[in-house]
């Protein structure tokens, strides 16, 4: 097997103080080589590291105080491996629509001097794959100086924007290391129930862009007897496999890359990433494209379903902070939010249980202090909660503040209606 293979320990020998470092995310981070890095903190300071969505096997090494001069994370959308590091200030977060990302590195705004990617074994031609993650990877391999691989069996090879000849490796590592899994969350029934107020809303035909976790699942168990589905979103997950094995997602009536299903990363179990293997019906493209709004609206029946912490009687959306405390990143929403709204008869749903786990209220009159707008209320469509779902679209603040009471947890209703008779005035009572 050609190329420049070495031990991680020499391959990290790459990175000099000072250095800005691009992390290959999603759910495989390249454990070994972050690792080895860990290991070097005492001959470094001022190193940068960047990534965006980093599923995490454990914490991240780098999140250890005597690294603290040695290491900065930015991260640009903040997840396990380095949630508590960000909160207790010791690393930082850049806002920028996941989409947007490439764009900094394309333009010179954030310039990279090295790439730590994970990626599947070469083919017979030389070729390697980045497998689970083309999201950022594609415009970063792109734009370092040079490029650090894992090179991992247990990774699939996945076509479209994820492939690179490994004669563009400066170093290459073998390694052995299990992808990142989040379990198939099994749906409650409260969760159920969004899933099937969500699915009575999508036509066949529609083309989905789907999030993450128990709701989204939801979702996806609620759309078995639809007909004609499309695929074209950020993140694929388990759930959508028995949809496209069982012909229900054909990609037949999407117009951007009909007949196959469009992603830019996975996060799931191995049963997902051995689908993606060598499966030519999947195509993994770069964030920057995937979540292109005016190419998303290309798509007729366009249905954006994401999720969020918590949304105010305007409809000002939250789903990147709890207050002040940064929990995770803006994604892809807004740009599936404003390319559904671009599409012909395109639709969007914020989805979410009415209350957290501790019984505490999602639906409040002002978003709490310090709380990030990921969604204005100039955007938002359906809300849907356990007890409804309801259509913000050209409604008035009078109007939107009475529909979101309505899907509100049945306790915290008349405290709410009181509260916006306080924010909205006279009208609020005179007209309905």
């Amino acid at each position: 097997m050609e190329g420049n293979y070495m031990s991680a320990d020499q391959a990290v020998k790459l990175v000099k103080s000072g250095d800005h470092v691009f992390v290959q995310g999603s759910s495989s981070i390249p454990e070994a080589l972050i690792a080895a890095l860990a290991r070097r903190g005492d001959e470094l300071r001022d190193v940068v590291l960047y990534n965006a969505f980093a599923l995490g096997r454990r914490v991240s090494p780098l999140c250890d105080p005597k690294l603290k001069d040695s290491f900065l994370i930015d991260s640009f959308f903040v997840s396990n491996a380095v949630r508590g590091w960000v909160n207790q200030g010791y690393a930082t977060t850049t806002p920028r629509f996941f989409g947007q990302v490439p764009q900094l590195f394309r333009d010179g705004t954030i310039h990279l001097d090295v790439a730590f990617i994970n990626c599947s074994l070469p083919d017979k031609d030389g070729y390697v794959s980045f497998g689970v993650s083309s999201d950022l990877t594609p415009s970063a391999v792109e734009c370092a100086k040079i490029i650090v691989a894992q090179i991992n069996p247990l990774m699939p090879f996945t076509y479209g924007d994820s492939v690179i000849h490994q004669s563009r490796l400066d170093a290459m590592v073998r390694v052995n290391d299990p992808l990142a899994e989040t379990p198939d969350v099994i749906p409650d029934e409260k969760e159920m129930c969004i899933g099937r107020y969500i699915a009575q809303q999508i036509p066949d035909g529609a083309t989905l862009q789907v999030g993450i976790g128990a709701i989204p699942n939801a979702v996806l168990h609620s759309l078995g007897s639809h007909k004609h589905l499309g695929i074209h979103t950020e993140a694929l997950t388990d759930q959508m496999v028995p949809l496209i094995t069982s012909g229900v997602v054909d990609n037949s009536r999407k117009a951007v890359e009909p007949g196959r299903s469009v992603a830019s990363l996975a996060l799931g179990t191995r049963r997902l990433y051995d689908f993606l293997d060598h499966n030519p019906d999947i195509l993994f493209r770069d964030i920057a494209w995937v979540n292109d709004p005016f190419i998303i609206a290309q798509n007729p029946n366009m249905a954006a379903i994401n999720s969020c912490l918590e949304i105010d009687l305007s409809g000002q959306v939250c789903a990147d902070s709890i207050g002040t405390r940064i929990y995770s990143g803006v994604g892809g929403q807004h740009d599936f939010v404003y390319g559904s709204s671009r599409s012909h008869g395109g639709q969007s749903f914020i989805a979410m249980l009415s209350t957290t786990s501790k019984g505490e209220n999602k639906i409040k009159p002002v978003l709490t202090p310090g709380a990030g707008v990921v969604t204005t209320r100039f955007q938002t469509n359906w809300v849907v909660t356990e007890y409804g779902a309801v259509n913000l679209r050209g409604k008035n603040m009078l109007e939107r503040a009475r529909l979101l009471i309505s899907i509100a947890a049945p306790q915290f209703r008349e405290q709410l209606d009181r509260a916006a008779f306080d924010m909205l005035g006279y009208a609020y009572r005179r007209w309905r």
